[in-house]
């Protein structure tokens, strides 16, 4: 009898499971559940990205690509970033085409770190960036970002953090799950704390096209000063709801980029050619199905953030991506009694924000990547829910 215990590797089995599964399981479960737990588009793929990547098919399109990517949708990315936020890469050596921004996070963070290294990490944010550093040997080092500073990483809490081992920061903005956005007055704040050190920045910027208001997305690497130590992470999930296609990329100095694409050699060897063929096509001419999903999302994010204040539950206008982020605390439960109990008593999946990091303990993560008729329904439930709580 093989003893699994000596076999598996522990860091991998020390790692928890992802705390949005963990609703997402129960509620499959039931019927009539009401979720707005999914960070996933409800829009279908524009169609002319859906056509191309059938003419590839159709063409016979179906070998591997070279391990970056086809050199066409490396050029266009090149093109997209120049035109919508003046960054310079060259698509010969300095993207790297990925299957989905997930393994460029992967990719740029096993490419830097070794053993005993630290990374800064603010939470709440996405899932994966603490356990990928744990993966590669590396220390997360969590930076607890505040309501109060609209879940902003500040100058002061950056500088308490550094120490001779840190050796990367990711800045996950805009920030899956509070909405918040780090504008150029702020990045340039953090860059006084980092410019006489070797720290590189890991910028995840998947949700860059879903920025609201008059103040458009910076990316940290359109600031000269970022430039060359920053690792730029995207991809066609988010803007174009493309998230079962399976593609990203990442963009960076030559001498990183390179490291990456050893890694994605001998892991992945290249990403789906259909999809490479469809998101040339997505660079191109899809600026209006963008743009049109945003202002959608727009309407959906002044609904639902109305809806939460309405109800009681303080909820912060979220300047980018498409969660909001309430607060739950005046309800005396805690994220994971509020989440549990809303889902078995009105049937309503949402994600405590404690999965994302323990910051987010009294605020649970609602998606407004729904219709409205949905988030209207969904609000209704909770709203019983709420009125429930009070009277009991």
């Amino acid at each position: 009898m093989i003893d699994y215990g000596k076999v598996l590797n522990p860091t991998v089995t020390e790692i928890k499971p992802s705390g949005i599964r963990k609703f997402f399981d129960i509620a499959e479960t039931m019927e009539d559940v009401i979720s707005l737990g999914v960070g996933e588009p409800d829009f279908q793929t524009p169609w002319k990205i859906r056509k191309a990547g059938i003419n590839s098919l159709e063409r016979g399109k179906t070998k591997y690509s070279a391990n970056k990517g086809l050199g066409l949708l490396r050029l266009e990315i090149s093109r997209y970033l120049e035109r919508k936020y003046s960054l310079s890469y060259n698509p010969d050596t300095e993207i790297l085409v990925t299957v989905g921004g997930s393994e460029a996070i992967d990719g740029a963070i096993r490419a830097i770190v070794t053993p005993g290294d630290e990374v800064i990490i603010p939470q709440p944010s996405y899932v994966c960036y603490e356990p990928v550093t744990r993966l590669a040997g590396g220390i997360p080092v969590i930076i607890e970002t505040k309501a109060e500073n609209d879940f902003k990483v500040t100058k002061e809490e950056l500088k308490s953090v550094i120490t001779p081992k840190t050796k990367a920061l990711i800045l996950p903005y805009p920030c899956n799950p509070t909405g918040a956005v780090m504008e150029k007055e702020d990045l340039e704040a953090l860059y006084d704390v980092i410019k006489d050190t070797n720290i590189i920045v890991i910028s995840d910027e998947i949700y860059s096209e879903l920025t609201y208001g008059e103040t458009p997305h910076t990316p940290v690497a359109s600031l000269d000063c970022f430039y060359d130590r920053t690792i730029t992470i995207n991809g066609f999930s988010k803007a174009f709801s493309m998230t079962g296609w399976r593609l990203g990329y990442c963009c960076g100095p030559e001498e990183i980029l390179s490291q990456i694409t050893k890694i994605h050699q001998y892991n992945i060897m290249c990403a789906p050619t259909t999809s490479q063929y469809a998101a040339i096509e997505a660079l191109r001419s899809c600026d209006e199905e963008v743009e049109s999903m945003h202002a959608e999302y727009d309407r959906r994010r002044k609904l639902i953030v109305n809806g939460f204040n309405k109800i009681g539950l303080t909820c912060r206008e979220p300047k980018g991506a498409f969660y909001s982020f309430p607060c739950i605390e005046s309800t005396g439960l805690t994220s994971e009694e509020f989440c549990e109990r809303l889902l078995r008593e009105k049937k309503v999946a949402v994600v405590p924000g404690t999965a994302f990091g323990q910051g987010g303990e009294g605020f649970i993560r609602a998606s407004y990547c729904y219709s409205v008729e949905h988030i209207i329904k969904a609000l209704k439930r909770i709203e019983e829910f709420v009125t429930e709580l009070e009277t009991k």
